[in-house]
C-alpha cells in the first residue's frame, strides 16, 4: 500500500495522474504486483520446506542417537553392569524428550509446509484467473473505445450545426429560384417584351401577306378557312330567310287590299 501511494504522489507531482487512472495501466500494474506477490510466497513456501526439512534431518539424527543408546544400555545390562544401563537410560531418557518436541515441531512444519503449498497452488490458479480476465477486459476497454470513436464519428456527422447548415443551404435555393421565376414575370411585362411582340407580329402578317402575292402570282387559289366558311353560310341563310319574310309580308298586304277594292265595288 505505503509503495502503490508513493507511485501515486509521484505520479501526481510529474503530472501523469491520468495516466495512472487508466484501465490498461491499472490492470497490468495489478497483475505486476499479484506476479510479485507470488514471488514472495513461493520464497517464503521454500523457507518453510527448508526448515521442514531440517527438522526432519534433525529428528532423524535424534531417533538414531536414542537407538544408539538404547543398544548400548542392553550391552551393559547384558554384561551385568547395571549402574552404566541406568545411567545410558537416564541420557536416553533426555534425548526421547528432545526428539518428543523436535517431533512436534516437525509436525507442524510439515502442517505449515502443506498449507504454504496448498496458498501457493491457489494464488497460482487465482493468478491464470486473472490474466486471463484481464485480456478479457482488455479486449473490452478496446472495443469500447471503437465504440466511442464510432459514436462520436457518427455525432459530427449528424450535429444540429450540419443540419442547419443543410437546412440554409435548402432555404437559399428555394430564395434563388423564386428570385428567377419573379426576373421572368418582370421580363414578360416589360415595354421591350411587348414591343418584340408586336414586331414579331408584324413580320408574320408580313411574311402572310408575301406568301399570298406569291400564290397569286403562281395562280393557286388560297382556301377559305373553315371558320369563314361556316360564317357565310350563316349569312346566307339568315339572308334568305329575311327575304322570304318580306315577300310573305307583301304577299297579305296585297291580299287584304284586294279584298277591300271587292267590297267597295259591291256597295255601289
Amino acid at each position: 500500500m505505503l509503495k502503490r501511494f508513493f507511485r501515486y504522489i509521484r505520479a501526481l507531482l510529474m503530472g501523469k495522474l491520468d495516466q495512472m487512472e487508466d484501465p490498461e495501466i491499472i490492470i497490468n500494474e495489478s497483475m505486476r504486483e499479484m506476479r510479485e506477490i507470488q514471488i514472495k510466497n513461493r520464497e517464503k513456501a521454500v523457507q518453510a520446506i527448508t526448515q521442514k526439512n531440517n527438522l526432519q534431518n534433525l529428528v532423524s539424527q535424534e531417533e538414531k542417537i536414542c537407538a544408539d543408546l538404547e543398544a548400548k544400555a542392553t550391552i551393559a545390562l547384558k554384561q551385568g553392569n547395571e549402574d552404566l544401563a541406568r545411567q545410558i537410560l537416564r541420557e536416553k531418557g533426555q534425548h526421547d524428550a528432545t526428539l518428543a518436541n523436535m517431533r512436534t515441531s516437525l509436525q507442524q512444519a510439515i502442517d505449515t509446509s502443506e498449507g504454504v503449498k496448498l496458498a501457493i497452488q491457489r494464488a497460482e490458479e487465482q493468478f491464470r484467473v486473472k490474466t486471463a480476465e484481464a485480456l478479457a477486459l482488455k479486449a473490452n476497454m478496446k472495443q469500447a473505445q471503437i465504440q466511442i470513436a464510432i459514436g462520436k464519428a457518427l455525432d459530427s456527422l449528424q450535429s444540429d450545426e450540419t443540419s442547419q447548415s443543410w437546412d440554409r443551404a435548402e432555404e437559399r435555393i428555394r430564395n434563388m429560384q423564386s428570385e428567377a421565376q419573379a426576373r421572368n414575370e418582370i421580363a414578360g411585362t416589360s415595354m421591350s417584351s411587348k414591343l418584340a411582340a408586336l414586331q414579331d407580329s408584324q413580320v408574320d402578317v408580313q411574311a402572310d401577306q408575301a406568301l399570298a402575292d406569291l400564290k397569286t402570282k403562281l395562280g393557286i387559289s388560297t382556301p377559305q378557312p373553315a371558320t369563314e366558311t361556316a360564317a357565310n353560310v350563316t349569312t346566307g341563310a339568315t339572308a334568305t330567310d329575311t327575304d322570304v319574310e318580306k315577300q310573305l309580308s307583301e304577299l297579305e298586304t296585297k291580299i287584304q287590299q284586294t279584298q277591300s277594292g271587292g267590297t267597295s265595288t259591291t256597295g255601289s
